[in-house]
Order: C-alpha cells, then sequence, then structure tokens
C-alpha cells in the first residue's frame, strides 16, 4: 500500500513539473480605462510619483508606508522607493522614458519576493478623452511557473490596476482648485 501512494505522490510531482515547464516563461496583467481629459493632463499624474498618493491602490494599504523619492523630479529618471508592511513589501520603480503616450517603469520588488518588471502606462487620445493601459510585464522563472499554476498572477494583480485606474480616473476628472 505505501508503495503505490510513493509511486502516486512521485506520478504526481512529476506531472506538476512537466505542466510547469510548459508554461509560459513570462507574464503580462493589463486593464484599460477611458478618462475624460487630454493625455497630457493623465501622464502629468502618472509621471510624477509624488503625485501617486492620490490614486495608486498600494498607497492605501499601508499608511505607514516608508517612501524615498530621488532622481528627477517627474518623468524620465524619476524614482521612487518604498519600504511597508506585508501588503505592499518594498522595492522601488524609476521611469526609463514617458512622453505624453506611453510611461515606462522598471519596477524592482525586493519583499515578499524579489521581482524585476516592467509597467506601461500607454495613452491614447480618443475623441471622449484618453483610453489608459496599464500593463506590467515580467520573467516567470521556472519554479514559480510551479507557483504560477495555483496563483493566477492577472487575479493577484489585476483587481488592483483596475483600483488604481479607477481612482486615477476619478481624481484627473474631478475639479481642482487652481
Amino acid at each position: 500500500m505505501l508503495k503505490y501512494m510513493a509511486i502516486g505522490v512521485s506520478a504526481f510531482v512529476a506531472l506538476l513539473l512537466v505542466v510547469a515547464a510548459l508554461r509560459p516563461d513570462t507574464f503580462r496583467v493589463e486593464r484599460t480605462v477611458l478618462i475624460k481629459a487630454a493625455p497630457e493632463q493623465v501622464a502629468a499624474q502618472i509621471s510624477d510619483f509624488h503625485r501617486w498618493g492620490a490614486w495608486s491602490p498600494w498607497e492605501k494599504k499601508d499608511p505607514a508606508m516608508q517612501r524615498t523619492f530621488s532622481g528627477a523630479a517627474s518623468g524620465m529618471g524619476a524614482r521612487y522607493s518604498w519600504q511597508g508592511d506585508q501588503n505592499v513589501g518594498s522595492g522601488s520603480m524609476e521611469i526609463t522614458s514617458a512622453t505624453a503616450e506611453k510611461i515606462t517603469i522598471q519596477l524592482d520588488f525586493l519583499a515578499p519576493f524579489e521581482a524585476h518588471n516592467i509597467a506601461e502606462f500607454t495613452l491614447r487620445p480618443q475623441a471622449e478623452g484618453t483610453e489608459v493601459s496599464w500593463a506590467m510585464t515580467g520573467p516567470v522563472p521556472f519554479f514559480a511557473r510551479i507557483i504560477h499554476l495555483f496563483f493566477d498572477m492577472d487575479k493577484m494583480v489585476g483587481a488592483d490596476f483596475e483600483a488604481g485606474l479607477s481612482n486615477l480616473k476619478a481624481f484627473v476628472e474631478a475639479p481642482h482648485s487652481p
């Protein structure tokens, strides 16, 4: 009986490893919203990390999070580092390119796990405003592919992207004092 259990467990582990090996070695999570504003207005909120407190979903998950801003004030070369609780972990972001059409960010997580991803905000002018897409892509090493069999990145991060874009939309579309 024990012998058959060992064979069954071994077969399951082998199957798990084969399925993981066949999974993609990269991931992509993306969400889109229409904001009733010009691309330049939206880009100004995204390319300045000082303004993320108004709309980023992670800013509210740990109010005691420590933040450090460095590099350029906004746009290419702007850097933002954070260290927080288990809800936000720690890491850094750097804007590697910024135009009214696209903002690209190098996103480096240190905790709760190390990961190096790219975040992109693509802004497309529409008759009603600006279509904003927020995407994150990154590598999925073999061990992470096993984890991805049980935890879907799109489900883990997608809701936060939706919340962030909804917050960004509300903030940009709200009337502001000059």
